[in-house]
């Protein structure tokens, strides 16, 4: 399973209220490109080419909670799943999330697969938020 990478301006965004997870709408794209915690935007991103269901831009996720507890916040989102139609999708290596509300689409993190995927027509992928851990914390 991937791990969860932050991008580094997320810190300042969320200190500047650029972001509210638990209303704000949230997305995940694709890129076969090496994404860095210094990129701040999806503009950053080199994003795989829009076809047989991938859409620029991504997909949205959806938050199933947000939410503290004794002052540790947990975010988490349902599962993303891409499905190949009519063609392939990728190949793709890096899942982005992202900010779709925020006025640049600020990046909030990514996971590296290790190696890239292509996904043949009628193949799934999903991004496996881990619904326990959820895909961030603040304490």
């Amino acid at each position: 399973m991937a791990t969860y990478n932050k991008i580094n301006s997320f810190v300042e965004a969320m200190a500047e209220k650029k972001h509210d997870l638990g209303s704000d709408t949230l997305k995940v794209a694709l890129s076969n490109t090496a994404v860095s915690a210094g990129m701040t935007v999806l503009a950053n991103v080199t994003q795989i080419s829009q076809a047989n269901g991938y859409t620029t831009g991504g997909k949205q996720a959806t938050q199933s909670s947000s939410a503290q507890t004794s002052g540790t916040y947990k975010l988490v989102l349902a599962d993303v799943i891409f499905t190949a139609s009519g063609g392939s999708v990728g190949p793709f290596r890096y899942v982005v999330l992202y900010d779709d509300t925020a006025t640049n689409d600020e990046l909030v993190g990514w996971w590296d697969y290790g190696s890239s995927i292509t996904l043949s027509d009628t193949e799934t992928f999903t991004t496996d938020f881990d619904s326990s851990a959820g895909v961030l914390t603040l304490a």
